[in-house]
């Protein structure tokens, strides 16, 4: 049985099982006193039959592979057996090839190899089909003794429960650690290679490396300040336009349009977060991006056909949703009693907004602006189609940059060797980016503590 069908009948176990527990307790609950109400006893059978077997399926999938591929292994001659770890994995992939056909093929050890391969699976399938049904059965059995249903099952099921959100946090904080300890050790080798101060301080980006060392460029330039530098040349233009924008559309919406106008203005404003980003970078290739190119050689400057300032326009159009819609909902959570006594006392509406909602708001526009800058340094199809590849360190946005996000797909796209000094610089673009975005959110972390004591 496959692995889906054997999760679709543990769930089908587990719901009859929870009937089952349910009906048992309110037919015990006709003639004595129950420690908990009927669904706990049904929610605490389906637990002891779903829980077991769960288990014992993850740890099947986990260790079924290699278990097979042991099998397939052992069934080929010793001269192949013996060989290379490298030919020793052609052999089995071309297995996996004749498995792929149902078990045939040319070679008569491959095709051993590949029926020994699928005998092994058979049993293995029904021997795990068959000590799942006996686990289900055996937890609903024994869910339903009378020892068990003597117990608090609410207690239990609230354990359990407690246990499974624990775990869903230990996953998460367990899959950050490891995307940073992966990045990290990539780019440790990286830095085998290369100089740390080169790259951190390096004025010149050309991670083309040549296959021999005759070829011109053969060592590369690993200095990622350019990268940085257009980074933040296109993140800044992109805050520029959303930061203003953004705000005032909140403060509008929330404080001074009328109620039919913010029902349509709020909804059509936030479809510019569902665009995709591909179709924002077509609009920046052929609309913005000519536009800014002929507007600037009117007036007598050149203009690259790729720049700075199309890509910025365009990124900050498109994160504007994200610092209007948080800004408004954190101003309409400024309580009404604030806007009130300041009308008291006698400020306008304008003054209102400006010495009591704005600043008492703060924390959570601050959080917008954060979310909306993130969004803006991780993009990467806009500033591929409008601002394009070349990696210059200049602070003119009329011409053309890219990012640290634009290099690391740049590096990784296609065939690539991870042992060469141009496919892990992707990893140290990416370990300083994640610092980078670190230290960003600590600043406006200390700016959010500071205004919410003041505040609240």
């Amino acid at each position: 049985m496959q692995t889906s069908s054997l999760f679709i009948v543990i769930a089908a176990l587990t719901l009859i099982s929870y009937f089952t527990g349910h009906k048992r307790a309110q037919q015990r609950r006709q003639s004595e006193k129950l420690l908990a109400l009927p669904g706990h006893y049904g929610y605490m059978t389906a637990m002891w039959s779903a829980i077991p077997a769960i288990i014992l399926l993850l740890a099947w999938v986990i260790l079924e592979p290699g278990y097979l591929n042991n099998r397939i292994t052992a069934s080929l001659p010793a001269t192949i057996a013996n060989q290379s770890e490298e030919s020793l994995y052609l052999y089995i992939n071309n297995v996996q090839l004749a498995i792929a056909n149902g078990g045939l093929s040319d070679d008569p050890v491959i095709q051993k190899a590949a029926n020994a391969y699928l005998a092994a699976q058979e049993k293995s399938r029904f021997l795990i089909t068959a000590l799942i049904l006996v686990l289900c059965v055996s937890g609903i059995v024994f869910a339903l003794s009378n020892q068990l249903t003597r117990q608090h099952a609410r207690k239990r099921v609230e354990s359990a429960i407690r246990i499974f959100l624990l775990l869903c946090s230990g996953v998460a904080i367990v899959t950050t650690a490891g995307i940073v300890l992966s990045v990290l050790f990539e780019a440790l080798r990286f830095f085998e290679a290369v100089s740390i101060f080169d790259f951190v301080f390096g004025t010149t980006w050309s991670p083309q490396t040549a296959i021999r060392e005759d070829q011109v460029g053969s060592s590369g330039s690993f200095g990622a300040v350019p990268l940085f530098a257009g980074t933040i040349l296109i993140s800044l233009i992109a805050m520029f336009i959303a930061v203003p924008v953004g705000l005032l559309s909140a403060i509008y919406l929330s404080e001074y349009a009328t109620v039919k106008f913010r029902a349509a203005a709020k909804p059509a404003l936030e479809i510019l977060a569902g665009i995709p980003t591909v179709v924002y970078g077509f609009f920046a290739a052929l609309t913005v991006a000519p536009f800014i190119r002929d507007l600037g050689e009117s007036i007598g400057l050149t203009v690259a056909s790729e720049s700075a300032l199309a890509a910025g326009i365009v990124m900050g159009v498109m994160i504007i949703p994200f610092v209007s819609s948080l800004s408004d909902d954190v101003i309409n959570a400024v309580p009404q009693a604030m806007r009130d006594g300041s009308l008291a006392l006698g400020a306008t509406q304008s003054e209102t907004v400006k010495q009591v909602i704005i600043p008492a708001a703060l924390p959570g526009i601050v959080g917008g602006v954060l979310l909306a800058a993130s969004r803006a340094i991780g993009e990467t199809m806009i500033v591929v189609m409008a601002a394009g590849l070349s990696a210059k360190l200049t602070a003119n946005p009329l011409e053309a940059v890219t990012t640290v996000t634009v290099q690391i797909v740049t590096l990784l796209t296609g065939d690539q060797e991870f042992d060469s000094p141009k496919t892990l610089a992707a990893f140290a673009l990416g370990l300083m980016l994640f610092v980078a975005t670190l230290l960003l959110n600590v600043f406006a972390l200390h700016i959010v503590r500071k205004y919410r004591e003041q505040y609240e």
